[in-house]
This record gives structure tokens, C-alpha cells and sequence, in this order.
């Protein structure tokens, strides 16, 4: 996309965020539902086909040019972009990667248009961080497969017409080269979704368990249609996911820097606005430098994977500064606040909980620790600088 056209279309989707999502913030998070009229609004703009190429009728926006939008939608509650963000990463790209021609023609025009929402199934009641220990068992009979297990925590479980499944195809391999993706269909005959879980936050994005009965998955819906490249494929979605995410929170610490200063602005004490505290200048102060050294972390790392460099440590590094950012910006948001940061009528209470969830999935901060350290090791046992 030029730049005038991504420029033209973060102006557009800024406005969209601030004049119609945010006061919709607190209806979404006592019904936890969004309205289908947003659905249909995302629908339009395109924002269901984000990273999916303009030729299966997506944006095809590069991960530099994806974040930018992303920051805008980091300004309002997590909830509305789950609506879409399972299509945008984990759910699409496997396919749009390792998947053949077939599969791409059938699935990303629907994806992208949001016809269809894709889930990622793959963590486990006892597989999680460590996703090559997955049970769920797919075992072939003919011409289909026939899958066994439960898979749980799934995002927009409750509202998928695809699943893209890690399932362990070869039960003589306990590693992650038994592990095979599919493309299931979620009217699949032994699919059964479970109650939404009750959450901390961000309501009005479900997830829920997915049970797999005896449910009977084609051969040639193996993602790329080789057994034991599951593993491989998850791995290769994870640096764009992980880009996104730290872009989320980047928008979050925004939105939470600016309820801060509107409200020490406003507030009260000793005869004079708290901003003129000093101890309240300097949290606002630490907050803005984090969310700054965040935003340049994220453009440059985004800017790398555009450019088609291998940036996993650059990604990981970027998703545990800033999810763990976003938590500290919240925390002194709250303390600003006083008493009233702890009140559900002002939106600090609910990011406070709702950017907690950043530092879980997409892999665990401790995960992106083990995952820095161990490209670190690798690049100075080949002489790399750091």
C-alpha cells in the first residue's frame, strides 16, 4: 500500500476507534458482546483481511505498515480487535504460508472478507508454553483422519467456521515432529465448543474449550499435505503474531497515558491539580518514555520482517518490553487515579485488567526470555555481533 493510501486509512480507522468504539467500551464489557453492526463496520473497512495478499482479496498490508493500523486499535478495548485478529494472524497465515493452492483459494477470500472467522487450536488443558507436548490425536483411517481431544482457551472458539488444528498424527513421536496442522471445518460431526470461559477481562472476546469426539477430518485438508509439518507452521506465524500483539500494547499504554493526564488535569487536592505534583509528573513522565522506547521498538522490528530479515529475537523482545510495559502504564494509571482507578466507571479499572492477558498469550513473557537467550547463544556460537 503507498503511503498516502495507509496514511489516509490509519486517519480513518483513528477516527472510527474514537468516535464509535470507545463509547461502546462499557456496554461491550457489561453485555460481553459486540454489536454485529461493528462486525459488519471492521467487515467493510477490510480489517478481517489486513495480511492477507489483495489477490484473495485482502489489504496485503506489510508487517511496517500493519502496526501502524494496529496502534490505532490498541486505543480502545482488546475485545474489538479479537473480532478479526484470529483471520489477520495464527487462523490465515498458516494457511497463506505452508498451505497449498487449493487450500488458499477455498479459505483466504473468505478469511479476509469475514465470511469466515478462523481459530487457532492448539494449547491443551497440559500443553501450552510447550506446545510440542500436544495430545489431541488425529489417526488416519483411509482417505480422513479421526480426531480425538480437547483443546482449550481458544479464541473466537464459540464464533469459528474454521479451525486450524495441531493435532499429533504419530504417536511413536513425542516431539514436535509429530504434530500435524489441519484445516477443520467447525460444523465438523464431533466438534463440540464449550461454555465461554468467565474471564478477567476483556469481555465481550470469548474463548472456550473445544472438544474433539470421533470427528473426522479429510487427508487433504493437512495444511501444505504433509504430516509433521504442524509444529513448523505454528512457529513460522509466531513472529508476525507477536509484532501485532506488542503493537496492541503500545496503543493500550497510549490510551492509558491520556486518561491520566485528562484526569490529573482535572483532579483536585490541596487546592491545585494533581499534574502539578511532581510525583505524579513522574509517573506520567516513566510511562510516556516506555510507551516511546515500545513504539520505536515495535516499528523497527516490523520494518526488519518487511524487509524479509529472520527477526525472532527482535519479535520476542518486543512482545515481553512491551506487554510487560503496558502493565507497569497501567499500574501508575491506576495509582493516578486514586480510589478512583479502582471504580469500573472510569476505563483505567478495565484496561488494568484487560492488558494483563498480554503477558500470557502469544507466548509467556518467561517464553520470550527463553526465546531471546537461546538467539543470543545461537548468533555468538556463529560469531554474530549482538
Amino acid at each position: 500500500m503507498d503511503k498516502d493510501t495507509l496514511d489516509q486509512t490509519r486517519r480513518e480507522l483513528r477516527r472510527f476507534v474514537r468516535e464509535k468504539l470507545v463509547p461502546l467500551e462499557k456496554q461491550v464489557a457489561d453485555e460481553d458482546r459486540i454489536p454485529d453492526e461493528i462486525r459488519r463496520s471492521f467487515a467493510e473497512m477490510g480489517l478481517y483481511g489486513i495480511s492477507i495478499p489483495e489477490e484473495f482479496g485482502g489489504l496485503g498490508l506489510a508487517m511496517d505498515e500493519e502496526v501502524e493500523l494496529v496502534f490505532e486499535l490498541g486505543w480502545t478495548s482488546p475485545a474489538f480487535r479479537s473480532l478479526f485478529g484470529t483471520n489477520v494472524g495464527i487462523g490465515s497465515q498458516g494457511i497463506l504460508i505452508d498451505g497449498t493452492p487449493e487450500q488458499k483459494q477455498a479459505w483466504l477470500p473468505k478469511l479476509a472478507s469475514g465470511e469466515v472467522t478462523a481459530s487457532f487450536a492448539l494449547t491443551e488443558p497440559e500443553a501450552g508454553s510447550d506446545a510440542a507436548s500436544v495430545k489431541t490425536r488425529a489417526e488416519k483411517q483411509g482417505d480422513h483422519y479421526i480426531v480425538n481431544g480437547t483443546k482449550r482457551f481458544i479464541t473466537n472458539a464459540p464464533h469459528a467456521g474454521i479451525f486450524t488444528l495441531m493435532a499429533r498424527t504419530d504417536p511413536n513421536n513425542k516431539g514436535a515432529g509429530g504434530v500435524t496442522a489441519f484445516i477443520v471445518e467447525a460444523k465438523t460431526p464431533g466438534i463440540t465448543i464449550g461454555k465461554p470461559d468467565k474471564k478477567m477481562g476483556q469481555r465481550g472476546s470469548h474463548t472456550a474449550d473445544v472438544i474433539f469426539d470421533n470427528a473426522k477430518v479429510p487427508a487433504a485438508n493437512i495444511i501444505g499435505g504433509k504430516e509433521g509439518q504442524g509444529f513448523k507452521t505454528a512457529m513460522k506465524v509466531l513472529d508476525r503474531g507477536r509484532l501485532h500483539i506488542s503493537a496492541m500494547c503500545v496503543g493500550a499504554a497510549e490510551r492509558l497515558i491520556h486518561e491520566s493526564v485528562s484526569y490529573a488535569r482535572d483532579r483536585k487536592q490541596f487546592g491545585q491539580a494533581i499534574a502539578e505534583f511532581q510525583l505524579i509528573q513522574a509517573m506520567l513522565a516513566d510511562s510516556r518514555t516506555e510507551a516511546y522506547a515500545a513504539r520505536c521498538m515495535v516499528r523497527d522490528a516490523a520494518r526488519r520482517y518487511a524487509a524479509g530479515e529472520t527477526v525472532s529475537l527482535e519479535a520476542s523482545a518486543c512482545k515481553l518490553f512491551a506487554s510487560e510495559m503496558v502493565g507497569r502504564v497501567a499500574d501508575r494509571a491506576v495509582q493516578i487515579h486514586g480510589g478512583s482507578g479502582y471504580i469500573q466507571e472510569f476505563a483505567v479499572e478495565r484496561f488494568y485488567r484487560d492488558v494483563r492477558l498480554f503477558r500470557l498469550y502469544e507466548g509467556t513473557s518467561q517464553i520470550q526470555q527463553l526465546v531471546i537467550a537461546k538467539q543470543m547463544l545461537r548468533q555468538a556460537e556463529a560469531g554474530q555481533d549482538a
